[in-house]
């Protein structure tokens, strides 16, 4: 017997789930984590086969993208167990795409195995190509890793588009490099708004943030920019550079939201369930999970949990200030 699709309030088919599969990275990125992060005990994170599970029950009632995230999802031990499990869901049919996002830092050694799990897109997110800079934004990072990482990738097949978050005062000199940079290496590019997520320390969320309508009046000194209907499941409106063939993203959060089509809601690690990136609200699956072996409580907790997603966020800089602030990291949600 079908089941009947997610759909919340607002008429809006829920097909795309965003997984954190581990809070844990190999990074610090300035704008995702502090420094000296304290982690969740192990025992608190749902196991790979919970995670499944909770998976499962999405593509069941309609998810047809799943984005596996973190943290840096490829830290996650075993984590090749579980892209293996959802192939399954390629190979039905049931699922159209299985992808992840990653800092890049192990792709070389995960490539092929993703590939053969039936992964075919990644998201790299890459925020300089300068290695004093990439150091500084990352706090432990490694360019020469990442950017073997990006290279075993595509010979193995994937299709690498680049996330870059625009930073204003670090990578704005670095426009023009970037696009270059992806477009003589056939990969894609979008660019990303910071987002006022966290409280980090002494990162000014204002003094960072690059309007990306500033960024696409830069980008129109130089190339034509012909904007096309491509849509990738996500959030990104998306440009053809005319001169050099390739798409370039703008995901705006802050500038233009693009909440009116908004079909993903976010799953942690732990088994909660974020109906809005930008909003406080969220419900707990794994509990219902745990308390039955049958679907039937985990199903309903679920569908209670969509019939709460709202219209949207409340993230603003326009007054010039932080408004809509969320106190959880980004590591938590996974972007």
């Amino acid at each position: 017997m079908p089941h009947p699709p997610l759909v919340d309030p607002f008429q809006r088919a829920i097909s795309y789930l965003r997984v954190s599969v581990t809070d844990r990275c190999d990074f610090r990125c300035v704008y995702c984590m502090s420094e000296n992060m304290t982690f969740l005990p192990r025992k608190e994170l749902l196991t790979l086969e919970e995670l499944d599970r909770l998976c499962t029950a999405f593509v069941r009632m309609g998810v047809r993208k799943l984005r596996i995230t973190g943290g840096e999802p490829l830290v996650r031990r075993d984590i090749l167990t579980f892209f293996r499990a959802m192939s399954r869901h390629l190979d039905s049919g049931a699922l159209n795409e299985l992808t992840l996002t990653t800092n890049g830092s192990q792709l070389s050694r995960f490539a092929g195995d993703l590939y053969d799990a039936g992964v075919r897109r990644v998201n790299v997110s890459l925020d300089t190509l300068d290695e004093t800079k990439f150091a500084r934004i990352t706090r432990w990072g490694r360019l020469a890793q990442v950017l073997r990482g990006i290279d075993a990738a595509q010979a193995a097949g994937l299709r690498v588009k680049i996330n870059t978050v625009a930073l204003r005062g670090f990578n704005e000199d670095e426009l023009f490099t970037l696009v270059e940079w992806c477009a003589e290496r056939d990969m894609d590019l979008t660019f990303i708004e910071v987002m006022p997520m966290g409280d980090l320390g002494n990162e000014d969320r204002l003094d960072q943030y690059w309007s990306l309508a500033d960024m696409r009046r830069t980008l129109a000194q130089v190339y034509t920019l012909d904007d096309i209907p491509l849509r990738t499941g996500g959030p990104a409106r998306y440009v053809r550079l005319r001169e050099t063939g390739q798409a370039l993203g703008f995901i705006t959060p802050l500038s233009h939201n693009f909440c009116e089509s908004c079909n993903r809601v976010r799953l942690t690690c732990t088994g909660e369930l974020f109906m809005c990136l930008g909003q406080e609200d969220v419900a707990d699956l794994r509990a219902p999970m745990r308390a039955s072996p049958q679907d039937g409580p985990l199903d309903a907790a679920i569908r209670a949990a969509i019939a709460r997603k709202p219209k949207g966020h409340d993230f603003d800089y326009s007054r010039q200030v932080p408004d809509g602030q969320m106190s959880r990291h980004m590591s938590h949600t996974g972007g």
